[in-house]
C-alpha cells in the first residue's frame, strides 16, 4: 500500500525534470526569462531551466535571412519603375538581446529604410541610369541599414536591386528605341560594305583600263614596226613608199576577209566587198598618196619662194 503512495511521486517528479529539461537546435539562440525578465540567453544543444519559474520567452535564427522588398518611385525623368531589392541579414551572435527585446517587428524596420534610401536615390537619376548604377543604389542601402540595425543586434549582409520594371510603355519604346538604333547599325555596315565594293569595282576597272590601253598602244608600237620593216623591204626591190603603203593597206583588208570567212556566225558586212575592190582600192591609195606628195611639193616651193 505504501508502494502505491510514491507512484504519483514519482510520477510528478518525472514531469518536473522532463519540463526542466529543453533542446535548442543549431544556429538558434533561446531568450529565458524568469517570472517575466530576462534570465539568459541559450544556445544549440541540450538546456536546463527551473521549471514554473523559469519559461523560453522567445526563439531567433542565428542563420542568414532574406527579405524582398517592392518599391515604386519615379526617376529624374519622370518614369515611374518597380525595384525589388533584396536584402541579406542576420542576428548578431552576441546581440540576441538586443534583437528580441528592442524591435518587435525587424521586417518593417528594415522595409522602412530600404523604402527610404531608394525613394531619396533613384530621383536623382534618369532611368537609364538606374539600370546602370543598381549597384550604388544597393551600396547606398546597405551602408543606411547597417547604420541603423546595428544597435538592434541585426548586421546587414549584403543588399542586392535585383528587378527593374518601369511601365509597360515605357519598356515597349525603350525596345523600338534600341531596334532603331540597332537598325541604324547595320544599316551604316551595309553603306560601307557597298561603298567598300563600289570602290574596289571602280579600282579593279581603272586597273583594267590602264592594263588594257597599255596592250593596246603595245600592240599599235609592234604594228608599226613591222609596217617600218615590210615597207623597208619592198623599197629594196624597187617600190616606193607609196606603192608599199597601198600594198600593205590591200594585205590587211584580204587578211581582214579571210578572218571573216573563218567566222561562220559572223553577220558583219565589209564595203565594198566586189571581186574589183582590192584593185580599185589599191590604185585609189596611190593616186592619193601621189596626188599628197605633189601637193607637199608645192606648198614647199611657194614657202620657199616667198621666204626669198
Amino acid at each position: 500500500m505504501e508502494n502505491f503512495i510514491y507512484i504519483p511521486i514519482i510520477f510528478l517528479g518525472l514531469i518536473i525534470l522532463i519540463s526542466s529539461l529543453f533542446i535548442v537546435k543549431q544556429q538558434t539562440a533561446a531568450v529565458i526569462e524568469r517570472f517575466g525578465k530576462f534570465q539568459s540567453i541559450r544556445h544549440s544543444g541540450l538546456q536546463i531551466k527551473i521549471p514554473l519559474v523559469d519559461r523560453i520567452a522567445g526563439k531567433l535564427s542565428l542563420k542568414i535571412q532574406q527579405l524582398d522588398v517592392i518599391i515604386e518611385t519615379k526617376t529624374l525623368d519622370d518614369v515611374f519603375v518597380r525595384l525589388k531589392v533584396s536584402v541579406q541579414y542576420m542576428v548578431i551572435k552576441n546581440k540576441v538581446y538586443d534583437a528580441f527585446y528592442k524591435l518587435d517587428y525587424p521586417h518593417e524596420q528594415i522595409t522602412s529604410y530600404v523604402f527610404d534610401v531608394v525613394r531619396a536615390e533613384v530621383p536623382k537619376m534618369k532611368l537609364d541610369d538606374v539600370f546602370v548604377k543598381k549597384d550604388d543604389i544597393a551600396l547606398a542601402v546597405k551602408a543606411e541599414l547597417n547604420d541603423a540595425m546595428l544597435d538592434y543586434g541585426f548586421d546587414i549582409i549584403k543588399t542586392l536591386v535585383t528587378d527593374i520594371d518601369p511601365d509597360a510603355q515605357v519598356k515597349a519604346a525603350m525596345n523600338r528605341i534600341n531596334a532603331s538604333e540597332r537598325e541604324k547599325i547595320a544599316a551604316q555596315f551595309e553603306g560601307d560594305a557597298q561603298r567598300i565594293l563600289i570602290v574596289e569595282k571602280a579600282k579593279a576597272e581603272a586597273e583594267s583600263k590602264r592594263l588594257q590601253g597599255q596592250g593596246i598602244a603595245d600592240q599599235r608600237r609592234e604594228i608599226a614596226r613591222g609596217l617600218e620593216e615590210s615597207v623597208e623591204v619592198l623599197n629594196r626591190v624597187g617600190i616606193n613608199s607609196q606603192e608599199a603603203s597601198a600594198l600593205i593597206v590591200v594585205t590587211q583588208h584580204y587578211d581582214t576577209l579571210q578572218a571573216l570567212g573563218e567566222e561562220t556566225n559572223s553577220n558583219l558586212i565589209l564595203l565594198p566587198n566586189s571581186p574589183q575592190a582590192g584593185s580599185q582600192m589599191l590604185n585609189e591609195m596611190v593616186a592619193s598618196f601621189t596626188a599628197s606628195n605633189q601637193i607637199g611639193e608645192a606648198m614647199k616651193n611657194a614657202q620657199k619662194k616667198k621666204e626669198d
